[in-house]
């Protein structure tokens, strides 16, 4: 396809923009033809890059994901599939390479680091260093994916510090995930080899690992938001800053992508031509990706928009071909494989309950914090019904469960949750980070029961249960992911979020924030299928607790 295209031409490399014609032969832009004459009124950009994503939390594959993505503007996404590696290790890698290079889009996935992301869980597989050789063998995988065991690189661990040996041997970038990580054990962190971080949840931390030499990546994704704490390093750090989305959900993906967090930039007086860097210069810069940033050479990858104020995108652009225009996207999700690894039978109330303790009184409870990744330990009396310890509705203690999908009859791991908010019915989700078991909150046993049998039913998706009626979105890949279009998934899982508040839920994304509550390496307190954990000091922790 040759053709010609002409417009106001932004030039994020020498921060300029002029009146020009791009001249593209076979996908390339061969030359570049700057003009004093009328041009088509537009403007043209490089294509937008999310700088890391885990794809599988869209719940769309790879292709679907792209068929949504484009119609935002954005070209190609720095993708992690430890998602669906912890479910089917390097199978479920190479699943996303061959749907993701089916379509014309740009993704560049890394190999996972850490599957499982600690030994304190029970995932599907493992990817060991040998894996991760194996991986970086295939030139459709990038970098090494976000190194989350921080502790084990403090304090040197061999198994993981192996994976690093090997990143350096192949002269791949590592990515980072360190929350709250500061002084010596950071620096540590750090003289390992490893050079981002999306993890930041205050400017002071981040300020630090600007200046001890990290990119950080300001994350705005369905539960974490940090961008407002953090965009001004956008003008501060322009070199040192990229934008990401992380982890989102359906129903915000059709809403938008980068280019949402370009208006919000913009809209704060940030320099224009910074902020283009952060989700284009900045990420090919870093990770050497193959992503064109209209030079003459380059892979023709980019986006007309009407201007650089409202930033409408009118048409994308991948390898010169045409993916979106005329309001349409041109991408087609053909894909029609599944794959998963979902073996557990269904669960009885009696493996839910959970016995007074003769000498406790009171229990660790996980402390939610909407619009955070993070969780507060704190302990409150324990409400007692017949010898068992029951949901407290009117203090808004909640019980929440973790059930091994890997094992027919695992025994349910059973502790208790604040701030959920629902009165009544549970919901459950078998997209639960990072090992994708299966987890529950409820506000009674029967329409727990009922959310995660659901679940197993469905061999994995989302579910509510109320007074014992059952709603659910079937994720057949995985556990994670469908093929269904993302219009589709969005209607569902909208439905799906719309009825957990109405029953209850103050959160802003209810399923989105249950996902990470099994998140062992995130603060302060998380539950995985074995036990109840202290994710500051790395050990499991019991469910009763006499101090408060």
């Amino acid at each position: 396809m040759n053709y010609l295209k002409s417009g106001n031409i932004v030039d994020v490399l020498n921060k300029r923009i002029y009146k020009g014609e791009l001249v593209i032969i076979n996908g390339v832009i061969s030359e570049i033809i700057e003009t004093k004459k009328d041009v088509e009124n537009v403007y043209i950009l490089p294509g937008l890059i999310d700088s890391h994503v885990h794809i599988e939390s869209s719940m769309l594959v790879p292709s679907a994901f792209a068929a949504e993505a484009v119609k935002y503007g954005t070209v190609a996404a720095v993708s992690d599939p430890h998602e669906i590696a912890n479910v089917l290790g390097v199978k479920g890698v190479e699943f996303m390479i061959e749907d993701g290079t089916s379509v014309p889009f740009k993704f560049f996935f890394g190999a996972p680091s850490c599957v499982p992301a600690t030994a304190f869980e029970t995932s599907g597989f493992s990817i060991s260093d040998k894996d991760i050789d194996y991986l970086f063998k295939n030139k459709d995988i990038h970098y090494l994916a976000e190194v989350m065991n921080f502790p084990s690189v403090i304090y040197d661990d061999p198994s993981v510090l192996k994976k690093l040996e090997i990143s350096k041997k192949y002269n791949k970038k590592i990515d980072g995930h360190t929350p709250n990580v500061r002084g010596e054990s950071l620096d540590k962190y750090i003289n390992a080899g490893i050079t981002t971080d999306h993890e930041c949840f205050d400017i002071e931390e981040a300020l630090e690992k600007i200046q001890k030499g990290m990119i950080v990546q300001i994350r705005e994704g369905s539960a974490a938001k940090n961008f407002e704490t953090l965009y001004g390093l956008i003008d501060q750090f322009p070199d040192s800053v990229m934008l990401c989305s992380d982890d989102l959900h359906p129903d915000d993906l059709t809403k938008g992508h980068i280019n949402l967090l370009i208006k919000r930039a913009l809209s704060k007086g940030l320099d224009f031509f910074n902020v283009m860097r952060t989700c284009t210069y900045n990420v090919v810069k870093h990770y050497g990706i193959n992503v064109g940033l209209l030079q003459k050479n380059d892979p023709a990858d980019f986006i007309v928009v009407d201007n650089i104020n409202d930033f409408n995108i009118l048409a994308t652009y991948c390898d010169g071909i045409p993916v979106f225009q005329d309001n349409k996207s041109l991408i087609n999700n053909n894909n029609k494989i599944s794959i998963n690894n979902f073996v557990r039978n269904k669960i009885s109330r009696n493996e839910i309950l959970v016995s007074k303790s003769l000498d406790k009184t009171n229990i660790n409870v996980i402390s939610v914090i909407d619009g955070e990744l993070i969780t507060k330990l704190i302990t409150s009396p324990a409400k007692i019904e017949s010898d068992y310890v029951v949901q407290d509705i009117e203090n808004d203690i909640l019980k929440i469960v973790v059930i091994n999908r890997y094992d027919e009859k695992s025994i349910p791991t059973v502790g208790f949750i604040k701030n959920f908010g629902l009165k009544n019915g549970a919901i459950a989700s078998s997209v639960a980070h990072d090992s994708h078991n299966i987890v529950a909150v409820g506000a009674n046993d029967i329409d727990l029961v009922n959310a995660v049998n659901e679940i197993i039913s469905n061999k994995g998706g989302l579910s509510i249960s109320e007074n014992e009626n059952t709603f659910s979105l079937k994720l057949e890949i995985g556990g994670l992911m469908t093929n269904k279009e993302a219009n589709y998934v969005a209607q569902k899982y909208h439905e799906l979020d719309t009825k957990a508040k109405q029953m209850g839920s103050r959160l802003r994304a209810p399923f989105m924030t249950l996902s990470f509550m099994s998140l062992l390496v995130i603060p302060e307190i998380k539950i995985s299928d074995k036990y109840l954990f202290d994710s500051l000091r790395f050990k499991a922790i019991p469910v009763f607790n006499n101090q408060i």
